[in-house]
């Protein structure tokens, strides 16, 4: 039987778009400026993205003052590796009733067994009425929270979070939660360099701190108050080394208090949640991209010890250091794979 990696040295990962009836352009196009920008080492692309609708050729309405012509119908999800719908306004009767029109019903009939889903933003009302959220964790646009847990009351919807990452279906917040999913998918699938890289040719961070708190509207802090900006950047150069909350509240002249609730506000997460979110991901890049040993690793991300490193990416990717350093580096030097998910990790 073929493995994973010689799977993927003949054709890319495959994805289909699904554009619907008053689709947002701006979410359609996501999946497209990401992926389309994932390369291997020697500049084969990762990812094949092509965008469908539930007729070929069929002529969509969008949320701007133009229409889109669809050469593709449900005919590629034949060969289709990942599924993504993204945030659209019709129909009508899936906003007012949780139901979906039978055309559209119909398309996900073509999904093939083991197919990967995803949505952005309201695109997770289609996959919750085509039933692939049923018992599971998902989120959307915190405007629409309220509403898809009504309309959907067996999804536990977490309104808080930038994404959600249930294994084989994964859903965002609205707008550009897409690109952090996106990118998120990318380094699942290839590892963080690959995402870097992805994320610095698009001009966006490779991971977004917090979650959706941050952006519901609230009153606009003084110009003239401190920020949490120094500190952050303080700590990033200093990961390697035993890091106390007072340390970085000294970097703002603030107070321990004055510091942990402004950072809060700021990042949307605690101090520690976002210093251990930076350790993990100091961690496998080096995991990825060096040869040093375990415990040198553990060191050089401030774990401390090769047991917390261990405790702590099992957490947070549901696998140890070693399966995840033998999965991206082995997935890495044959060119990239779509390979095992390395773990269910919720931004």
């Amino acid at each position: 039987m073929d493995t994973v990696a010689q799977k993927q040295k003949r054709r890319p990962h495959r994805i289909a778009v699904l554009a619907l009836p008053d689709v947002i352009p701006f979410e359609l196009g996501i999946p497209h400026r990401i992926f389309g920008r994932a390369y291997s080492a020697d500049g084969t692309p990762l990812y094949e993205v092509t965008t469908f609708a539930t007729r070929p050729g069929q002529l969509i309405d969008t949320q701007a003052d133009f229409k889109l012509l669809v050469e593709h119908g449900p005919e590629v999800l034949a060969t289709t590796d990942t599924l993504i719908v993204p945030a659209a306004y019709e129909p009508a009767s899936l906003y007012e009733e949780g139901r979906l029109p039978d055309e559209i019903a119909e398309l996900f009939r073509h999904v093939r067994p083991g197919t990967r889903m995803a949505s952005i933003c309201t695109g997770g009302f289609v996959l919750a009425a085509a039933g692939y959220l049923d018992g599971r964790r998902a989120t959307t646009h915190w405007y629409w929270a309220e509403r898809f847990q009504q309309l959907f009351p067996s999804v536990r919807v977490d309104p808080e979070v930038l994404y959600v990452d249930d294994g084989d279906v994964l859903t965002s917040a609205g707008v550009a939660a897409g690109i952090d999913l996106c990118v998120h998918m990318v380094r699942r699938d290839f590892g963080a360099a690959v995402a870097n890289d992805v994320a610095r040719r698009s001009v966006v961070p490779p991971h977004r701190d917090g979650g959706q708190s941050q952006y519901i509207q609230r009153p606009v802090p003084e110009p003239q108050l401190a920020t949490t900006t120094a500190a952050r950047a303080w700590a990033l150069g200093h990961l390697h080394e035993p890091i106390q909350l007072r340390d970085m509240a000294e970097q703002e002249s603030m107070s321990v208090r004055s510091f942990t609730r402004r950072f809060r506000e700021e990042v949307g997460v605690s101090p520690g949640q976002w210093l251990a979110q930076q350790r993990v991901e100091r961690a496998r890049h080096l995991l990825e991209s060096s040869d040093l040993s375990i415990d040198q690793v553990a060191h050089e991300a401030g774990f401390g010890t090769a047991q917390s490193m261990r405790q702590h990416l099992q957490a947070a990717l549901g696998v140890p250091p070693t399966v995840y350093r033998r999965t991206f580096r082995t997935n890495l030097a044959d060119t990239g794979s779509f390979g095992p998910n390395p773990g269910s990790r919720p931004t």
